[in-house]
């Protein structure tokens, strides 16, 4: 493993997506989340960090340093007990085998006592991505022509038209804008190293593009700028460096990225190196 990283990062990720359910809320049948005051759309944290360990997964298959703790199928408990006796044991183990605990952090105290290991703080962090506009929240019936039973058939047959099978929720069109911070001394803790970070970055460039599916229409990642501070404590506040980016639109109702400019400062203070993956 390589050693941890020693620079503290901030970034902007900006992705859009077109006729498609990016996150879907489920205590609103589905619809793509929205601010209730507002209605811009948005993104969870969590919805993103998925997409992430999906491409981890896909690309290194499993296998240790790079496995995935949080995955479906994965019983949690017999993991981290099997791990070690000691809770400083445990986490060792489980920090060194699984990436998104390096990256992200867990929660370890999940069984019967003596089964827990206690709370990993992973030293990268996602905000909710927050669409730069206000999206419209489409619905659309959809309808099948074939049935599953008799009565269906004739009921159908006598109407003389599919049967109607369900709906399904889209944006039209929205460009989507999440922040992350990265903190050296977390990483510390977590032993994330550079070799994990360079396959961060590419994670979020990736994920889209192997997460392919009709609901979700067509996403895209569009800008990926880092911040990389020259110390472990920075060198500037998040905020700072975040209002150096302003997003304009050329147009009164955006339907591609190309009716968006963005508007980069680049005069940032000094011991901040600006990289651009997009």
């Amino acid at each position: 493993m390589s050693e941890a990283i020693k620079n503290r990062y901030d970034f902007v990720f900006l992705f859009d997506v077109k006729d498609g359910n990016p996150n879907g809320d489920p205590d609103q049948a589905n619809l793509p989340r929205a601010d209730a005051e507002n209605q811009e759309g948005l993104v969870t944290d969590v919805c993103i960090k998925r997409k992430v360990r999906n491409y981890v997964m896909l690309k290194h298959e499993l296998k240790s340093p790079y496995d995935i703790f949080i995955r479906q199928g994965n019983v949690l408990n017999p993991i981290i007990k099997s791990s070690g006796k000691e809770t400083e044991d445990r986490q060792i183990k489980l920090k060194k085998e699984y990436y998104d605990i390096r990256t992200f952090g867990a929660v370890l105290s999940t069984g019967e006592k003596g089964e827990g290991a206690g709370t990993v703080r992973g030293p990268v962090q996602f905000t909710f991505s927050r669409s730069e506009d206000r999206i419209y929240q489409a619905e659309h019936s959809i309808t099948r022509c074939a049935v599953t039973t008799e009565k269906e058939a004739k009921a159908q047959e006598a109407r003389e038209h599919a049967s109607t099978f369900g709906r399904k929720s889209t944006v039209p069109y929205a460009l989507y804008r999440m922040h992350g911070f990265i903190s050296a001394v977390d990483a510390i803790k977590t032993g994330f190293s550079g070799t994990d970070l360079d396959l961060l970055w590419e994670s979020l460039i990736n994920a889209f593009e192997h997460d392919r599916a009709a609901a979700r229409g067509e996403m895209n990642p569009r800008k990926l700028i880092i911040f990389r501070h020259s110390g472990h404590l920075g060198n500037a506040r998040s905020g700072e460096l975040f209002n150096k980016i302003s997003i304009r639109k050329n147009v009164e109702l955006p339907r591609n990225f190309s009716d968006y400019e963005i508007v980069f400062d680049k005069k940032v203070p000094e011991g901040i190196e600006v990289i651009e993956k997009l």
